[in-house]
């Protein structure tokens, strides 16, 4: 029996763009006009973008959902995904700092945290991407011993 395998090789290098500030917000909380479909997807449909970036954070589409449930007052949703993502890229601030714009600013909230993941999203780049097939030789595999040719016995 003759195995043949073939092994695909690549090889490639992520870099982080310059312009991503690091321990930095990538836009401010009122910097709406930094993109302006984020701003009009929050303020017309405040629930979608929360799922959307929500989903795009890694966490379940529905937890933002969860919010509903609090009262209005108050949102442990928002404030957990705001102090999460900041613990994540090693954002300056404090959780009383996240604690007031959450209560406070809560659409804003959202705006920046999906242009912060849009912004890195689009600071990584993919650099020397090769692909390389590899054959390797067949290898002759022996199952036990077999004649050369069928031996008539009498």
């Amino acid at each position: 029996m003759i195995t043949q395998s073939t092994v695909n090789v690549q090889s490639g290098k992520v870099l982080a763009a310059d312009n991503l500030n690091v321990n930095q917000w990538s836009s401010g909380l009122c910097d709406c006009c930094e993109d302006m479909g984020i701003c009009c997807c929050g303020f017309w449909c405040t629930y979608c973008l929360m799922c959307k970036t929500s989903e795009d954070f890694g966490e379940c589409l529905c937890l933002p959902m969860l919010d509903l449930f609090s009262g209005r007052m108050f949102n442990p949703v928002t404030l957990a995904m705001r102090s999460s993502m900041r613990e994540r890229y090693h954002i300056k601030g404090s959780i009383l700092e996240d604690c007031l714009v959450t209560t406070f600013c809560t659409v804003c909230v959202w705006c920046q945290m999906a242009r912060q993941l849009k912004a890195r999203r689009h600071s990584l780049m993919v650099i020397n991407t090769t692909v390389h097939t590899v054959h390797q030789q067949p290898q002759v595999v022996n199952k036990g011993y077999q004649p050369p040719h069928a031996v008539r016995y009498q």
